[in-house]
């Protein structure tokens, strides 16, 4: 079950040839894909390209009918690897993952790909996910594309130019007989817009055609000697007929006029950088400029003459190039000295080395170019320096305290981490590791657990080297179900089997790949009309070779949790021991719930809404609840009564009713404050009298309470 449905938006790709197309980036790729005849996509999801793997699967039904194939990969080395149909044969194929880690786990199958070449068109679709709204580490796709020679493209942020994009990319591919990667930021995949279409094609061969003539050109292996030869052909063959194709069809786009100066940018950039253009007054709404803009849409292979010709007769150049390190600018230096030119290349000391290029920080490097090379053009009001205000951070930091991500209201793995917190308590500090997906959460406050995260499902590998027979403790390490399937069950559990590693694995199961948008994975509990689901993760680890094997299937019993952890870290069995922490992720599980609900309330049938609250009179205030849940639903409040200052805890209205409040109160020995209560809409006639009847009898012991209180009586004067 997906983050959200795109069953509707999908019909737009059936649109044809002269028709509108107005919607997201994402669709507008797909709806490219299908207009070029591609023959087989494949893909893992993560930001921002999630939503790219949402819409292929809910496009089936489309794809089928021309005849294309989709999968959802196991991982972006399974998805990249499917591209090897291409190899041999003349169908186009496209893959689809987030980078840079996608593009890490796929750099074997990318660099072999590369290598060999391809025959069809080979497009590989990156969502680049840099900056701050990022999740990931910090690095760019550009040092894979020119690592392997794969062409890179980084198209203006509108829908014409990234349909263009796809079709230039597949065609490009074939012309050069090498894979093509296609660059698309957040805001490339989100951007609103409009192109015109044209009709979908079925792919000239299918790979059902391909499977009936198998064809073989021992050339294409990556084996001695070909693979010699591959590196040659790349430099005198394949570069060569990209930069020519390049050239030919204009996908580098230069705007204005001429000028003393000048910028280049990546086509990613255009928008960012016209904005502060229009803000200095030098370009208008529909991106006319009198500053000379080459954008590059094509940012590997850089075409030399271009370039150098753009700089021609100009004083200054900036380079605007988002992130590090400076490929751009150092190629076009280098092109720039060769051709003994005198222009005067600015770009990472205008522009921050690091760190993603927002509107502010547009601003302040275009403007600081322009005032120190071509001042005369700025309005006198902007010519002057730009003196920064002083900065609000430290007052902000004051008076707003700080918000670190956590699990959602309701989250199953909460109480993992507070199970893992009590069974410490007892046991002392373990080390613990941490892998890719929502349970990362568990390093921040207020559980605070975990040392390392060393890419996705690699949890469990990542505690390997603490294997250490004459220890007297054992590591913890966890892992999603999602890296569990991606990369764990070999890289992790496997290896830990082999190496008879004697720590402890958490495999949390949530029964999707939750973090990336909700995806079914092989373990999910749904079923799905096109994948097998219903596997169960404990079959794969003991078949994996691992004989203690646990499995919790309600993870908000915190106790048995805890229980189980103390069992593993002290059990006189050597070798791994791996526990199945299970419960359905609390977003999904709302997702589907949440409109049944809804809509049996509004059609006059009974539902019932469990609650969860904390009696103030029972409630001591020391806070403890907090310390070992970390709910957004669970916060405090003041009472009018003078004599506690203390505020107590309080649950707000967006309790989902999981229960985990009450589970840690009493796993924890603490107050017994929490209580359940059932809110029940459209109730019976019999639940009305008792509820009548009930009211009445609390209000009568009230009143009766009330009539024997203590009471003092001031006499009057």
């Amino acid at each position: 079950m997906a983050e959200r449905s795109f069953a509707k938006e999908v019909q737009k790709l059936k649109l044809g040839e002269g028709q509108e197309f107005t919607g997201e980036g994402i669709l507008a790729i797909t709806k490219a894909l299908l207009q070029c005849g591609v023959g087989y996509v494949g893909g893992y999801q993560g930001a921002p390209i999630s939503h790219l793997m949402d819409v292929l699967a809910d496009a089936q039904d489309i794809l089928g009918e021309l005849g294309v194939h989709f999968e959802a990969s196991a991982s972006e080395a399974t998805a990249t690897a499917m591209l090897a149909a291409s190899v041999h044969y003349p169908i186009r194929g496209a893959a689809t993952f987030k980078s840079t880690v996608g593009t890490n786990v796929a750099s074997d199958a990318l660099a072999n790909l590369a290598s060999g070449g391809v025959t069809g068109g080979a497009l590989i679709i990156v969502g680049e996910d840099y900056g701050e709204g990022s999740s990931i580490m910090q690095e760019r796709s550009h040092a894979f594309a020119m690592k392997s020679q794969v062409w890179l493209l980084d198209p203006r942020p509108n829908l014409p130019s990234i349909v263009a994009a796809v079709e230039h990319g597949f065609e490009l591919s074939e012309a050069s007989n090498t894979p093509v990667m296609l660059q698309v930021r957040i805001r490339c995949c989100h951007v609103h817009g409009s192109f015109i279409a044209r009709d979908n094609k079925r792919p000239a061969m299918t790979v059902a055609d391909a499977l009936e003539n198998p064809r073989r050109d021992t050339q294409r292996i990556v084996l001695p000697p070909a693979s010699f030869l591959h590196e040659k052909e790349k430099i005198s063959k394949r570069m060569p007929a990209a930069i020519d194709y390049i050239r030919r069809h204009g996908l580098n786009e230069t705007f204005g006029g001429e000028g003393k100066v000048g910028i280049i940018c990546q086509g990613g950039m255009y928008n960012g950088v016209v904005r502060a253009l229009q803000r200095l007054g030098l370009a208008d709404l529909y991106g006319e400029t009198r500053v000379p803009l080459h954008v590059l849409n094509v940012t590997y292979p850089l075409i030399e003459d271009e370039l150098v010709r753009f700089c021609e007769g100009k004083d200054a150049v900036l380079v605007v190039e988002e992130g590090q390190p400076d490929y751009i600018e150092q190629a076009l230096g280098t092109m720039l000295y060769k051709a003994g030119g005198s222009v005067k290349l600015e770009g990472k000391g205008m522009l921050p080395m690091a760190g993603e290029y927002s509107g502010d920080v547009m601003l302040a490097g275009i403007g600081g170019f322009l005032r120190q090379h071509a001042g005369d053009l700025l309005a006198p009001e902007i010519r002057a320096p730009n003196v920064p205000a002083p900065p609000i951070w430290d007052d902000l930091a004051k008076a707003v305290p700080a918000r670190p991500p956590g699990f959602c209201v309701g989250c199953p793995e909460r109480p993992i981490f507070a199970a893992t917190k009590l069974a410490e308590e007892e046991l002392g500090k373990h080390h613990i590791a941490s892998d890719i997906g929502c349970h990362l959460f568990s390093i921040m406050p207020p559980f605070e657990l975990g040392a390392t995260t060393m890419g996705y499902g690699l949890g469990p590998a990542s505690a390997s080297a603490f294997n250490a027979p004459d220890a007297g403790r054992r590591s913890i390490s966890f892992v999603g179900d999602g890296g569990f399937w991606h990369n764990g069950l070999t890289s992790s559990i496997g290896n830990a089997v082999f190496n008879q590693n004697d720590g402890v694995i958490v495999v949390v199961d949530n029964y999707y790949s939750a973090a990336t948008g909700g995806q079914d994975i092989l373990s999910s509990r749904a079923s799905n009309r096109t994948k097998s689901t219903n596997h169960p993760i404990t079959n794969a680890i003991r078949g994996m070779g691992v004989k203690w094997v646990r499995h919790v299937e309600r993870t908000y019993d915190v106790g048995l949790m805890r229980d189980t952890l103390k069992e593993a870290l002290t059990t006189p069995e050597k070798g791994p021991k791996v526990i199945v922490a299970s419960s359905e992720c609390m977003l999904n599980r709302q997702r589907r719930e949440a409109p049944l609900k809804k809509k049996a309330i509004a059609e006059g049938k009974r539902a019932v809404r469990t609650k969860f609250g904390v009696d103030e009179d029972v409630c001591t205030g020391d806070h403890a609840c907090m310390r070992l849940s970390g709910c957004p639903s669970l916060t405090v409040k003041h009472l009018d009564d003078p004599l506690r200052d203390d505020p107590v805890a309080a649950i707000d209205e967006n309790c989902v009713g999981c229960g985990n409040c009450g589970e840690v109160a009493d796993a924890a020995v603490l107050c017994p404050s929490f209580y359940q209560a059932d809110v029940v809409s459209n109730p019976t006639g019999w639940e009305r009298f008792w509820s009548t009847l009930r009211g009445r009898v609390i209000a009568s012991l009230q009143t009766s309470r009330e009539r024997r209180r203590l009471s003092f009586e001031v006499a009057q004067p």
